[in-house]
């Protein structure tokens, strides 16, 4: 159950990646991977953040531990900005922030056994002592269901379920607030999901975790958030509790996502969106609006004026003209590529 504080927010985060030529390495361009969102997540709340492959989403995660150094913006952890924080500073705060990646096999150390895994975090951060570690590693081992006995074999000898209960375990041993985690589940056969999944809520409701879930199943993010953020070409397109999105989606992308979702029941019919053209190049993005190029509810403001991210109904924010009712005066409609599925609202 979320509160009312706020433990993490983040406010026009960007984070662009210079791409560079010649003998020289001079940068004649830059890959806009996250351009600018803003939102924020109550304490022991889950937030999660969806969107098409290539949107920002991981980036978005990395640039918050600055695993990727953000270029711009503004991250407070406790009301506390740690953008300007030094590489020794920010060691010590991840303790209170941890990533559980999307391959287990590959993040974990294939030569350690779990003990080794387990204790290593303990002693880098220099929490307790060996005989002290010894028990948390016990504690932490038996509550995402791992045996004694299986702690002293090496990440091979386990199944990707298992391998995952490791490397949420080994997250989870510092006692950290906030744990970002990276499609966590999608490497997973489907009921081994399901395990995965009402482990992390159990341990959420007894640890007090609070979550950034990242991920591209729609099905699995509405099983586990509060709240939910749909992201496109690294921008914030909505963002609102799950049970509205779900039933009242605003955005015309997130209306096409959403009827991408296989239904309950054969019989029942659902009208399935299909979206013309591909996403565009983040080193090149669109004018005006990102999503413009791709919109069965484009008209010529979009390809103008980028919408502004607003809050339209109470909790419920949108970026899109659509909720606009300011108007603009087009003068040189010809400068501007509406795109194939372009037409004007009257």
């Amino acid at each position: 159950m979320s509160t009312d504080q706020v433990m993490l927010k983040v406010s026009n985060l960007k984070k662009h990646f210079p791409q560079k030529s010649g003998i020289l390495q001079r940068t004649n361009n830059v890959v806009r991977a996250v351009d600018g969102i803003s939102f924020e997540i109550n304490e022991e709340e889950t937030f999660s953040l969806v969107g098409e492959s290539g949107c920002g989403k991981s980036t978005t995660g990395r640039s918050i531990l600055r695993l990727h150094e953000p270029t711009s913006g503004e991250i407070l952890y406790n009301g506390t900005d740690i953008m300007n924080y030094s590489k020794r500073e920010f060691r010590k705060l991840r303790r209170d922030l941890q990533m559980i990646f999307q391959d287990p096999y590959s993040s974990l150390n294939p030569r350690m056994t779990v003990r080794n895994l387990l204790l290593e975090p303990l002693l880098t951060h220099n929490i307790c002592s060996k005989k002290v570690a010894e028990q948390r590693i016990m504690d932490i081992a038996e509550k995402v269901g791992l045996s004694k006995e299986q702690i002293n074999r090496h990440p091979h000898e386990f199944s990707g379920g298992q391998r995952q209960r490791i490397s949420i375990a080994r997250a989870l041993i510092l006692n950290p607030k906030v744990v970002i985690l990276d499609e966590a589940v999608s490497a997973l056969d489907v009921s081994i999901q399901a395990q995965i999944l009402n482990l992390l809520i159990e341990l959420q409701q007894d640890l007090k975790l609070t979550y950034l879930f990242i991920s591209h199943d729609l099905n699995v993010v509405r099983h586990v958030s509060d709240r939910v953020g749909v992201m496109y070409l690294g921008q914030m397109m909505e963002t609102a509790k799950t049970d509205e999105l779900y039933s009242d989606p605003l955005h015309p992308y997130t209306k096409s996502l959403l009827s991408a979702i296989p239904s309950n029941h054969p019989s029942e019919k659902k009208e399935r969106i299909i979206l013309q053209g591909d996403v565009p190049d983040p080193s090149n993005p669109p004018s005006g609006c990102p999503f413009r190029l791709r919109c069965p509810e484009a008209h010529e403001r979009c390809a103008i004026e980028k919408p502004v991210y607003r809050e339209v109904k109470e909790n419920h924010w949108v970026a899109c003209h659509l909720y606009d009712q300011s108007n603009l005066d087009i003068t040189n409609e010809s400068d501007y590529n509406f795109g194939e599925t372009t037409k004007v609202l009257k």
